[in-house]
């Protein structure tokens, strides 16, 4: 997995979270080091990551600014082997027995670094009795004992667990930095990728790194030979191109029914999810909604589009009705939610289509 690859190991490497990284290394600087942290934030946005870099740069015998990666300490991460960093999957060891097991083994002094160190992913997942059996040693831990939360969903920690922790919230990274990273990746593994792949790739990541770099393992495999391009990334991946959603919305403006309606067809008939496909469309008319307001506000979203993408999206921005783009907007989202209840998924998109092409009255 290339994502395992080019997992970063150091501050220099990591992408999109710089806010984390600053207080992280300013909290090493000044040996203001806590006892208990919360790394909270959307899937493959690189919580675990910084944690393990955190981890090496506290118990780093060369250097607290960044990890040496040449200490025992850092190679002993660096490899998965240090009895000093424990990591700890919560969604398997949720409950209060794994908790009082967890207690009984905090007293114990750290093997051979200064700090013992525990990464618990997914720990919204401990369950209520075991969250309170957690608050425990949260509350009054051995001095040689740091706590790592990592978490999707912090809403389902208890309210006094939030209170003894630094929270660090992660953002999703902007389909700008995504890119950069697939193209370092790309050059380094002698792939060629053309900028429209990369930018569907980056879209279809929804901000998670992490899943971008799966899905480009997943075209190195598949694609072994010329350039990976966008039909091949939608043949492989299953994912729609984004000039699909532009030629959608193309036949609704021109109030083309027919070519609409069989536009959709077409879709499901090569196995494309309407639903998903919905979605990136709403996606795109709140692009041109925003364009057409204020272009700078999507440039400065980061959003990777090529030159004929960021074209096209100008173009309708610049001739489109606000007031139709709103109305255009309000019918996809129903049309959306009654997906979820019909038997026929297409028809609620197939009905929002019939009424945007309407003719106009006289």
């Amino acid at each position: 997995m290339l994502y395992r690859t080019y997992r970063p190991t150091d501050w220099e490497h990591v992408v999109g979270q710089e806010h984390v990284v600053q207080t992280l290394q300013g909290s090493l600087l000044s040996n203001r080091i806590g006892h208990a942290y919360l790394f909270a934030g959307p899937r493959g946005t690189g919580k675990t990551t910084l944690a393990r870099i955190y981890a090496k740069s506290i118990n780093c015998t060369a250097s607290r600014r960044r990890p040496c990666g040449t200490c025992d300490s850092c190679v002993a991460i660096n490899e998965g082997r240090s009895m000093d960093l424990l990591e700890i999957d919560a969604a398997s060891n949720r409950s209060i027995d794994d908790m009082r097991e967890l207690k009984e083994t905090i007293g114990v002094a750290p093997t051979s670094s200064k700090y013992k160190i525990y990464l618990i992913d997914e720990a919204h997942m401990i369950t209520k009795e075991a969250s309170n059996a957690f608050l425990k040693m949260l509350e009054e831990p051995p001095s040689h004992v740091i706590f790592i939360l990592a978490t999707t969903d912090p809403m389902k920690l208890i309210p006094t667990i939030l209170s003894r922790v630094q929270r660090f919230d992660f953002k999703k990274l902007t389909q700008t930095q995504i890119v950069s990273k697939l193209t370092t990746i790309a050059t380094a593994e002698k792939l060629t990728v053309t900028p429209e792949a990369f930018a569907l790739l980056a879209a279809a990541s929804d901000g998670a790194l992490r899943d971008a770099e799966v899905m480009l393992t997943k075209m190195a495999s598949h694609h072994t030979q010329g350039a990976i391009d966008e039909e091949s990334v939608r043949a492989v991946l299953g994912l729609v191109p984004v000039s699909w959603h532009a030629q959608l919305l193309t036949l609704i403006t021109a109030r083309d029914r027919s070519g609409a309606l069989r536009f959709v067809q077409q879709m499901q008939s090569q196995g494309i999810d309407v639903d998903a496909f919905a979605k990136g469309f709403l996606e795109y008319l709140r692009q041109v909604m925003i364009a057409k307001i204020d272009r700078g506000i999507i440039d400065s979203a980061g959003l990777a589009m090529a030159e004929t993408q960021s074209n096209t999206l100008n173009a309708f921005a610049t001739s489109m009705d606000g007031a139709l783009l709103v109305r255009m907007i309000q019918l996809v989202t129903h049309a959306r939610v009654q997906m979820k209840s019909s038997p026929i998924p297409a028809l609620p998109l197939e009905l929002a289509i019939i009424e945007l092409t309407a003719p106009v009255a006289a």
